[in-house]
C-alpha cells in the first residue's frame, strides 16, 4: 500500500538552511522510492491555519518512509535546517477501497 510523508511546515527563518536540505535529502529519500509528489508552489488556505510550505512524497510502502526518515543520510541533512525550521511532519497509509 502507498504511503505518503507529509510535511506542513509553520515556519522557515532560513531559505538558504531549507534550499540546502532540499538539495542533500531529495537523493536520499528517492533512493528510499520517495516520488515528489508536491513541493511548495502555490496555495491558498481555505480553513484553519497557514503554512507557508507544504511537502508530500509518495513512497511505497510505510517501512520504507520509516526507514528514509530514520537514516543517517536522512538525519544529517535534516540537520542542516532543524534549528531555523519548524514542522509537523507525518507518515499516513493510503485509502484503499478494493
Amino acid at each position: 500500500m502507498k504511503v505518503y510523508w507529509i510535511a506542513l511546515y509553520k515556519k522557515i527563518d532560513s531559505q538558504e538552511n531549507i534550499k540546502n536540505y532540499g538539495a542533500k535529502v531529495t537523493d536520499v529519500i528517492k533512493n528510499y522510492g520517495g516520488i515528489p509528489i508536491v513541493r511548495g508552489g502555490k496555495y491558498n488556505t481555505l480553513e484553519g491555519e497557514t503554512y507557508p510550505r507544504t511537502v508530500i512524497w509518495e513512497f511505497p510502502s510505510y517501512e520504507k518512509a520509516i526507514a528514509c526518515h530514520d537514516s543517517k543520510e536522512y538525519q544529517d541533512g535534516w540537520a542542516l535546517a532543524k534549528d531555523t525550521t519548524e514542522r509537523n511532519l507525518q507518515i499516513v497509509e493510503a485509502f484503499n477501497i478494493e
